[in-house]
């Protein structure tokens, strides 16, 4: 039969296999700090000595802002730890974790789990690359396979080329148009047709890591000649390999578009999927311009903005600021002479980090508007809550830039000619191999650092206090916020849960805890966006039992399940009668949990019934029994 390229990576890797899940082995990991910190008192408490992975990789790229002791404390932390246990260390100021691992570790055909919801990144050099929280990946790092729900596969027939001004950002930003933000759970979406051929991998790397904004499971390119000449490039052609679905491949949905036909785009705010032609927004005054971020840092990203800022000036009125993707960019913009270009031209050069994209400087002015090359605009997420942000195409972004308002880049002329070299600048001396033996390397550990917090197993009956009722698309920016004053705190659950639902509710956690034992209720979608895991553990530290939702975002889901926290799925009319305030109580939770039994929920002050389910594969049934996922692991290690 006939298959398609995810079918092939996925039946190479099973391990285990459910009538609803996948148990996949993992070949390489990676993490940022900002999830980091966590996963690895995660992987220490599981108790093992070493990674039993192909490849780990622990990156520094979010919290590279210090403005006090947490995030340098961590870094050592992360270093000394990766030395211990056999994970390589890329040190802050040698990249994003996701540019940096499709230049110098990604591999077509292998696995990647990563603590970072743009994971999927790698799929444009051809991997199977997921994002998911830290404790999944800690786990991973163990040995153990990690599941997913059986996907879907969305076939994506990519036809003739893009025009030019037209980039591959608005390819991704159609497919959110037409697929929206919740529209990609349970898929994966795997990139075929014509069209592929013209896109370069960092092309099919912005794609990809936007297709995170789908809720997909993750997105994938074929790996052809295109890959092996970028592999080529990074010296690593031992590493390509010949990929691509089987003629004749049969997939679940079919999404088709005419490359040639695409205009340039933006995603106004407060949505990705909130998707207009520039036409539309022509005139509009911007009064900020941000290009990098995982999404569009790359050399070739960068050098097509050199090329238009050549010779010309930053509108006056708009500040530009720009941070390439890897030291490797870097180092070649300054080589070739377009840094000075950049430089001239007024532009403000940012850290090779993720900065601006989780709200770590650059902060907007009150009210602006934002044009900005990355992949999410949630409200506040900038770090100013009044912020219009759009997210667009580098060469959106740049004829912003020079014009002070929206334009159509087509009307800046031709398009330049860009020449990306054959051989890349090779320089890995900020990327530390582990120790040969690590027993007797000594991790610091900074007084921010703190022990993880235990969930006791699963009880039978709770009543519980419903702390907060929402709408859709709630994001986890939304239940843990990021920025500057609240990532530091990433190691430290019992400080940073001080901040949970705080941009909704300033009162939340002392509520929670005066409460004792709570709930939340919302709609569609809960838990899109970031993989950061803290949006469970912390509301776990705080009391949060359950969830009742009509859906969940598939990283979040499993990440309520990682820290014992009820996914209760709900009906529209149950959303309905359930208000903020309200006790709800549960029975018979263990035999519900064992399939035995539907779980028994009711109104406490009216006895009446709600309508509700918690639909788990077996192993997820496992996992609440005992109250988590490390409870889990520790007692099969017992058992």
């Amino acid at each position: 039969m006939a298959k398609t390229l995810t079918r092939k990576i996925i039946d190479e890797h099973i391990v285990q296999e459910t009538p609803t899940e996948y148990g996949l082995k993992i070949d390489q990991t990676l993490t940022q700090d900002a999830t980091g910190t966590m996963a690895y008192l995660e992987f220490e408490a599981i108790g093992l000595n070493r990674v039993q992975t192909e490849l780990s990789v622990s990156y520094v790229d979010h919290n590279t802002l210090q403005s006090g002791f947490e995030n340098a404390d961590d870094h050592r932390f992360l270093q000394d730890i990766a030395k211990k246990f056999g994970i390589y260390y890329s040190r802050p100021g040698n990249g994003i974790c996701h540019q940096v691992h499709l230049e110098r570790f990604g591999v077509p055909g292998k696995t990647l789990l990563g603590s970072d919801s743009h994971t999927p990144t790698g799929g444009g050099i051809g991997m199977l690359a997921i994002g998911a929280g830290g404790l999944d990946v800690a786990a991973a790092m163990a040995g153990m396979p990690f599941n997913i729900p059986k996907p879907k596969v969305v076939g994506v027939f990519l036809k003739s080329q893009l025009n030019p001004w037209v980039s591959a950002k608005d390819i991704i930003l159609e497919v959110l148009r037409r697929v929206t933000v919740k529209g990609g759970v349970g898929r994966i979406f795997e990139y075929t047709g014509d069209g592929v051929k013209t896109l370069s991998v960092p092309e099919r790397a912005t794609i990809t890591n936007m297709g995170a904004e789908l809720g997909a499971t993750t997105s994938i390119f074929p790996s052809d000649e295109v890959t092996k000449a970028f592999l080529v490039a990074q010296g690593r052609q031992g590493d390509w390999k010949y990929l691509r679905p089987d003629e004749g491949a049969l997939y679940d949905e079919i999404i088709e578009i005419d490359l040639s036909r695409l205009d340039p785009m933006a995603a106004c705010p407060h949505s990705p999927d909130n998707i207009v032609p520039i036409k539309d927004l022509a005139g509009k005054s911007v009064d900020q311009v941000l290009i990098g971020s995982c999404t569009n840092s790359s050399l070739k990203d960068l050098m097509m903005v050199a090329s238009v800022l050549k010779n010309r000036k930053v509108h006056p009125d708009t500040s530009l600021g720009i941070a390439p993707g890897s030291k490797q960019v870097l180092a070649m913009l300054a080589e070739n002479g377009a840094l000075t270009d950049i430089i001239s031209s007024g532009a403000r050069i940012l850290e090779n980090a993720c900065g601006p994209c989780i709200g770590m400087g650059q902060s907007p002015r009150t009210g602006a508007v934002s044009v900005r090359t990355f992949n999410r605009n949630f409200e506040g997420r900038s770090g100013t809550k009044s912020a219009q942000v759009y997210l667009t195409s580098p060469e959106v972004a740049v004829a912003c830039a020079l014009t002070g308002r929206f334009i159509d880049p087509r009307e800046l002329g031709d398009y330049p000619d860009i020449i990306v070299p054959d051989t890349f600048l090779i320089d890995d001396s900020m990327i530390l191999a582990p120790a040969e033996e690590g027993s007797s390397v000594e991790v610091m550990r900074g007084p921010n650092i703190k022990p993880l917090p235990k969930r006791a197993p699963m009880e039978d009956t709770l009543e519980l206090e419903v702390l907060l009722k929402l709408a859709d698309n709630i994001t986890t920016d939304d239940i843990m916020p990021a920025g500057s004053k609240i990532l530091p705190l990433r190691s430290n659950i019992e400080a940073i849960s001080e901040y949970v639902f705080s941009g909704i509710d300033e009162g939340f956690s002392a509520h929670a805890k005066k409460a004792g034992a709570g709930c939340i209720i919302a709609r569609e979608n809960y838990g899109q966006g970031s993989s950061r895991e803290h949006a469970a553990l912390a509301p776990m530290y705080l009391g949060i039992k359950a969830v009742f939702a009509r859906s969940f975002a598939r990283i979040h889901r499993s990440n309520l399940i990682n820290f014992g926290i009820l996914p209760v799925v709900i009906d529209e009319e149950t959303y309905n009668t359930m208000e903020k305030g309200a006790r709800i109580g549960l029975k018979n939770i263990l035999s519900a949990l064992s399939g035995k039994a539907g779980l028994d929920a009711y109104d406490v002050t009216t006895d009446k019934k709600i309508s509700c389910a918690v639909p788990l594969s077996p192993r997820e049934q496992d996992i609440l029994k005992e109250g988590g996922l490390l409870n889990f692991i520790k007692s099969k290690v017992r058992g």
